[in-house]
């Protein structure tokens, strides 16, 4: 009896003893999916989604759990994607941004309800009351009333000069009130851009990297696009060219840096993660103080619905630079970046430790958000649900619809039926007050644009019927699109102009120069 007794003595004190160790264990333990089945869902993924590369990293607990690249750099070439790849990280500029005013607000530099025509006397919006009002919290939280993505064809992929952003921006009517509702605005961070050298004496670029890149040891990170001529490990940027993979030219985004300008590699991101995770410090050294992390996440406007195609989510908040919604429980802190030829995503699970950053190399592609999902879903012992091929489905629907549309347009293009006016009537310069001037040239039968702003970006017109014209642009990417003409006593007056949606909702008027 006292043997058994002794025998269950030992055996609970060896229990108390391997309990915590189990804990710990199962706490570090790597999801099967992470650790079994994410090569092959990735790779599933580029033949599926036609992406050429792809590069991940997964931190947990402070350790990167995995990093390394998919596929390759370019779609005509060989050249492996690694977790060195410097790929176009677009709006997850914007977290960097908000960090860097926050950092100067926790210097006593400033207030970020501080007025911006207290930094930028030259700042102005349409209306005088609200320029005298919008704040530093404004343009980095999407409150200045501009509808989403409201200018953004005036300022992406276009030639302006910082200048005449200045003179151009007044000119913008916001579709909403001013701080109202939600409107996702990348002028709004060319702003804070400029009031972040205001206050620093610095550049938005260079404050950066002395306060974040440099110390968070992000070598390989670019701050402007111009400098991407320099690298070799570069992944090219992919689109999808009337159907047909076709790779292009990065975009010179500096201009709006402050928005969108960063590019990066995996490995760097991971870096970035770290530190976020663990209340800004990195390799043992506060890089971030904790206060400046708490600030770039504390809501500042609700982005309206929220939502999530399999679990629970109830509400969706934008801070400075950050996403923040709940789901299943938890808090996830995300954006996203999209521009010419790239898609990406960066993720922080605070109550998990989990930080995650997807990269691809083209911009026809979900997958970023379904690979996402999947990694956070795994972490939380949630379901398999396959995202990408959910994600695909709608993809394919969209793009089913989209394209019958399109063929639908070209089908009244084939009736060949006649404008009311010769073709000259059509051709001349159109000007509109915030974009500028567009000439309209016909060349063999059809009408050209040419584009005071965008010289790179090429433009058809095809008569339709009741005074439209189809508009097929090229890089494709920008859309196909009806422009109504506007005759008056038989001449031609004004057209309305329209990009596709994923560049900007709203339209331009142009007004015929005499």
């Amino acid at each position: 009896m006292k043997n058994a007794f002794a025998k269950l003595k030992i055996g609970l004190l060896a229990m108390l003893i391997y309990l915590p160790a189990l804990m710990i264990a199962q706490e570090k333990a790597v999801p099967v999916f992470i650790e079994n089945d994410l090569e092959n869902y990735v790779n599933k993924a580029l033949k599926k989604w036609n992406i050429p590369g792809v590069s991940v990293a997964i931190v947990k607990d402070g350790e990167v759990v995995l990093i390394r690249g998919f596929g390759v750099r370019h779609y005509q070439e060989k050249k492996k994607v690694d977790e060195n790849t410097l790929f176009m990280i677009a709006s997850n500029t914007k977290a960097f941004t908000g960090h860097a005013m926050a950092l100067l607000e926790f210097e006593g530099k400033c207030n970020l309800e501080d007025k911006v025509i207290d930094w930028v006397p030259d700042f102005k919006m349409n209306d005088s009351w609200v320029t005298e009002h919008v704040n530093l919290n404004d343009v980095l939280s999407h409150r200045l009333g501009l509808e989403t993505f409201q200018g953004d064809f005036m300022y992406f992929y276009s030639n302006l000069t910082k200048a005449e952003i200045y003179e151009k921006f007044p000119t913008i009517i916001p579709n909403n009130g001013f701080r109202e509702e939600y409107g996702y605005c990348n002028a709004g961070f060319f702003w804070a851009g400029e009031c972040i050298e205001s206050i620093s004496g610095q550049p938005w670029n260079i404050f950066i990297e002395d306060n974040f890149i440099e110390p968070l040891e992000m070598s390989r990170t670019q701050m402007l696009s111009a400098n991407l001529e320099e690298e070799n490990n570069l992944a090219a940027a992919h689109t999808l060219q009337d159907g047909v993979l076709t790779a292009f030219q990065h975009t010179n985004i500096d201009v709006i840096g402050p928005a969108a300008g960063i590019s990066s590699s995996a490995e760097d991101m991971s870096h970035w993660l770290i530190a976020q995770l663990d209340s800004g410090r990195y390799n043992g050294k506060q890089v971030i103080p904790f206060e400046v992390l708490k600030n770039t996440r504390n809501p500042r406007i609700s982005e309206g619905r929220s939502g999530h195609i399999f679990n629970k989510s109830h509400f969706a908040l934008y801070g400075l630079g950050w996403g923040m919604k709940d789901y299943e429980g938890v808090e996830v802190i995300s954006h996203s970046g999209g521009i010419l030829g790239f898609v990406t995503g960066v993720s922080l699970v605070p109550e998990i430790n989990l930080g995650i950053v997807v990269l691809t190399n083209s911009d026809e592609n979900w997958f970023y958000e379904a690979l996402k999902w999947e990694i956070i879903d795994a972490y939380l012992g949630l379901p398999y649900r396959d995202y990408s091929s959910t994600y695909y489905s709608f993809y394919q629907r969209r793009q089913k619809s989209n394209q019958q549309k399109i063929e639908a347009y070209k089908d009244t293009v084939a009736q060949n039926n006649k404008p009311p006016l010769a073709m000259d009537a059509f051709t001349g310069t159109y000007e509109n007050e915030m974009y500028g001037t567009i000439e309209i040239i016909e060349v063999e039968g059809k009408l050209n644009l040419k584009f005071e702003h965008h010289p790179d970006l090429k433009a058809t017109l095809e008569y339709l019927n009741n005074n439209r014209f189809l508009c097929s642009y090229y890089p494709s990417r920008m859309g196909t699109e009806v422009f109504p003409f506007t005759i008056e006593n038989g001449k031609v007056t004004s057209f309305s102009l329209k990009v596709a949606d994923r560049l900007e909702y709203t339209r331009y008027e142009f007004v015929k120069v005499d």
